[in-house]
């Protein structure tokens, strides 16, 4: 445990972050005492935390501890750096603190069986699928999901008589004094291994220090565990070689475990048949066909019947930012995506020319994550982009934390893109975008926000000015 005195009380650091906030708010229903501090407290995370009777303060101080009456546990929010006032008193005073992944660990998944989900792409939407077919199956399971999956209603649960607990597994470091990745706190009894590409680049030098990391996970399954693999990624194959328990493999291609064949990729959803039975879901792409093929792999195992994963499957409605449409006016579809890697951008790209065929297709990108911020995918990102019909891109977010070598160049990624034969424009913010993207569009166009952040309202400011116009 964390520690030896029983924990009555808890203080998060950060607690207006999404999982921060969603464990606290289970903590306090399960009668501990709960506050937190943040930066900025603002709505929604403070009206859901006021909501749930948890104090709230702003901004970071010392005197905070002694507001909230010391605390028998001080949960560090993965943003919280050194040099943070109540931090910086949490060490010179000795009190017990932890991570997050800790206290997931202790509180939400010690004594049940731990699925965890992990990969560069795709975690959020297999885990929500994985989720609401043990839901729907009758298991009643806890989970915890980096969206909100529209079957669900929220991101986070635990009800006292959950016997699994699903959890999105990422790779990011757990805190500024842990850089382990998240997952290795998490007790994997099943793991499902997506992909694995070069992602994280203000944390990870190299490809191969992922691959690391994904090893290092593998290597705490027990042997009556499972890893259920990507079997077409080369990355992914390299990392379960000599895997110290069971692994099974999942894919397209002829060599997997559980192979999917008879694809049918239609607007209205996927059709494929594995291992004898066949499937359909409400997603598109191949990428989500994979995605679907680890959840029937976990589902069997864990004890669903075929005709319950079905079931599930049938009636799954997505998750919030996951080519989510946001309106339409005038003909015009305005669609949210999370998608902030070239890979996810390129396959969600070719979803949305089977689910909106002979439409033309715009793609309005904001470089806000630390990968695409960085230079790193400067070539790859044009790639995926020129796969629209046209595109938009923003400024980079946070330049100026960035040396200028380091930086992603937005003037070279529309000219690249251009030089494949597709208009491309560079404009600061989301205000100056749509006022140039209206113009260019009639009815019957598509488009296709890509951000992992707010972008500026652009979602609403587009369609506002659709139906002005």
């Amino acid at each position: 445990m964390l520690t030896a005195q029983p924990i009555r009380s808890a203080h998060f650091l950060g607690i207006c972050g999404t999982a921060m906030a969603a464990v606290a708010a289970l903590l306090k229903q399960r009668g501990l005492r709960v506050t937190g501090s943040d930066e900025n407290v603002y709505p929604p995370m403070s009206t859901f935390l006021a909501e749930q009777g948890i104090t709230a303060l702003s901004p970071y101080a010392a005197t905070n501890l002694d507001t909230v009456g010391q605390p028998d546990l001080i949960v560090v929010g993965n943003v919280i750096r050194r040099g943070n006032p109540e931090v910086e008193a949490v060490l010179e005073r000795r009190l017990c603190y932890a991570s997050l992944p800790d206290v997931i660990r202790e509180f939400l998944i010690r004594g049940r069986a731990s699925i965890v989900v992990t990969g560069t792409h795709g975690k959020t939407t297999t885990t929500s699928l994985l989720a609401w077919t043990f839901q729907h199956a009758g298991l009643t399971p806890g989970y915890m999901i980096g969206g909100i999956p529209l079957n669900l209603g929220q991101g986070c649960a635990c009800p006292p008589e959950a016997r699994h607990f699903i959890i999105e597994g990422d790779e990011y470091d757990t805190a500024f004094f842990d850089k382990r990745s998240k997952f290795v706190h998490y007790l994997p009894d099943t793991v499902i291994i997506n992909n694995i590409e070069f992602d994280h680049a203000d944390i990870f030098p190299s490809i191969a220090d992922i691959k690391l990391t994904f090893r290092r996970l593998i290597n705490i399954v027990p042997r009556n565990g499972l890893v259920l693999a990507n079997g077409d990624d080369p990355n992914v194959r390299e990392v379960i070689a000599n895997a110290p328990c069971p692994v099974k493999t999942f894919g397209l291609g002829p060599n997997n475990d559980s192979r999917a064949t008879d694809l049918q990729l239609e607007a209205s959803g996927s059709h494929f048949r594995v291992l004898n039975l066949k499937f359909q879901i409400p997603l598109l792409g191949q990428h989500n066909v994979r995605n679907a093929l680890a959840v029937a792999a976990a589902s069997l195992h864990h004890g669903i019947s075929p005709q319950g994963i079905q079931a599930a499957f049938t009636e799954f409605r997505g998750i919030k930012r996951r080519q989510e449409i946001r309106g339409e006016v005038a003909g015009i579809t305005v669609v949210d995506d999370f998608g902030h890697h070239p890979t996810a951008i390129r396959e969600t790209i070719r979803a949305f020319r089977v689910r909106f065929p002979s439409r033309r297709l715009w793609a309005v990108f904001e470089p806000r994550s630390n990968t695409t911020r960085r230079c790193v995918f400067q070539k790859e990102l044009a790639a995926a982009l020129a796969e629209a019909d046209g595109c938009f891109v923003s400024k980079v977010n946070r330049l100026e934390e960035l040396a200028e070598c380091e930086r992603l160049s937005p003037e070279t990624l529309v000219a690249d893109i251009t030089a494949r034969g597709r208009p491309a424009h560079y404009l600061n913010d989301a205000d100056a975008i749509v006022a140039a993207l209206v113009p260019e569009l009639r009815p019957n166009d598509v488009v296709a926000i890509f951000s992992n952040g707010a972008f500026g309202g652009i979602h609403d400011k587009l369609l506002q000015t659709l139906q002005a116009k």
